[in-house]
């Protein structure tokens, strides 16, 4: 059990690690069809692209579970995957909530202020440490961000339609 419980909580902790690679090296940093997509995100956070996401990681983890069955190697994926569902959920609330407690204020500023001249720090969405290690936090106290929760309609509607990337590479 405690074995099972380490695999998971290294699996949040890999999370972490896959997230800052993601969001900086391949959004920001290595051009491809993800720079694309987190271009658009950019210059419209109402456009929340990575819920496509969520389909191809269910088929991977359940092929895995089928393959594996619950191995050390699915425990560790569960929690990644894990990882990722709270991405998700802090990334969609930094963007359409307002903050609730200091830790959500403290990633909302975070990230208002990669949205908002520092798109080459502050790579990490939900913890500074990556951005620590390989030096994209800046040193600077955060003051809060001076952007209000955005409000209307997100794109979620349109997950599969893949219309942002058609709009950016000037397609209809």
């Amino acid at each position: 059990m405690v074995e099972a419980v380490a695999l998971f909580v290294l699996g949040l902790f890999a999370w972490t690690f896959a997230e800052y690679v993601i969001h900086g090296w391949l959004g920001h940093t290595l051009g491809g069809t993800s720079a694309v997509l987190h271009q658009v995100h950019h210059r419209d956070p109402h456009a929340v692209f990575t819920i496509g996401a969520w389909l191809p990681v269910a088929a991977v983890w359940t092929a895995a579970l089928i393959v594996l069955g619950w191995s050390p190697a699915i425990i560790l994926l569960s929690g990644m995957v894990s990882g990722f569902a709270l991405y998700e959920a802090v990334h969609y609330r930094i963007h359409f909530c307002g903050p609730r407690n200091g830790c959500e204020r403290y990633l909302h500023t975070r990230h208002m202020r990669h949205h908002r001249g520092a798109p080459d720090r502050y790579l990490g969405v939900t913890s500074p440490l990556w951005d620590l290690i390989f030096g994209t936090e800046p040193s600077a106290r955060l003051e809060p961000a001076p952007v209000a929760p955005l409000t209307g309609r997100t794109n979620v509607r349109l997950i599969l339609s893949f219309h942002y990337l058609r709009h950016d590479l000037g397609q209809s």
